[in-house]
């Protein structure tokens, strides 16, 4: 399917969340380290930023590590580590030669002080980029973030002495997300052929259209981002009512 028909995907489609699942289920088929998989991982998110900036997606999120993935084996742990690392290195010029915002969500204090170090230097540098957004989720839980978020809010309303209604404190409560400032996914994909969102984005999600494909993250491109999107355009959206809402192709 020709990427053609989506040059205006920026018209219908803000955010696409991705979790990325099958490296270590890659390499085994190959006879391969879990290593050898994670690093061709890598290479299949380079190719799916790519692909959202060619097709005008706004906002792009990948699921890049978990709080439960410290449960993980140590040495694949510090693999992962490195190619972190490494992404951020020899990634974050290009990011911003194209234009790409770089945004990382997650605890930062569970990470290594160097690593945080990379962050902060690649998120001040492609800060005022406009052409995408890339958000990262690093050391993440969405329940984790809830919790979090539930907590802040309470202790200010307490601080100040104040009772706010339904309406406000969902607002009050979005604006201090990890998220904060981002629009919802309209898409959630998940490669590897699971059918479960791990923890991702709990609230975020709530009217997401769900995508689960078979195909191992490593193998991932253009193609399958293309269509996720028209799968979630032949979709009738409902939001709780009635009225169906046909996705706007132009």
């Amino acid at each position: 399917m020709s990427d053609k028909m989506f040059k205006n995907t920026q018209n219908t489609i803000k955010h696409i969340a991705i979790i990325m699942d099958g490296n270590g289920r890659w390499a085994k088929a190959r006879g391969l380290p879990r290593t050898a998989g994670h690093k061709q991982g890598v290479e299949a998110a380079r190719r799916a930023v790519n692909a959202a900036g060619d097709l005008k997606v706004p906002y792009l999120t990948l699921f890049g590590f978990s709080t439960e993935n410290w449960n993980r084996p140590k040495d694949e742990v510090n693999d992962l580590m490195h190619l972190l690392r490494y992404y951020l290195k020899s990634e974050t010029a290009d990011l911003h030669k194209n234009g790409v915002q770089l945004r990382v969500i997650g605890h930062r204090a569970g990470l290594a002080k160097d690593i945080v170090k990379l962050i902060d230097n690649a998120e001040n540098l492609t800060r005022d980029n406009t052409s995408l957004t890339l958000c990262i989720a690093l050391n993440y839980g969405g329940r984790q973030e809830i919790l979090h978020t539930t907590k802040q809010l309470i202790e200010e309303q307490v601080a100040k002495g104040e009772v706010l209604s339904q309406d406000e404190i969902e607002e009050a409560f979005s604006s201090r997300l990890m998220t904060a400032g981002l629009p919802d996914p309209d898409i959630l994909i998940r490669t590897s052929g699971e059918q479960r969102i791990s923890n991702f984005l709990l609230w975020q999600c709530a009217y997401t259209e769900f995508v689960f494909m078979d195909t191992l993250w490593p193998d991932f491109k253009k193609d399958d981002l293309i269509n996720a999107i028209s799968e979630f355009e032949s979709r009738d959206r409902r939001y709780g009512g009635i009225k169906s809402t046909k996705v706007n192709k132009t």
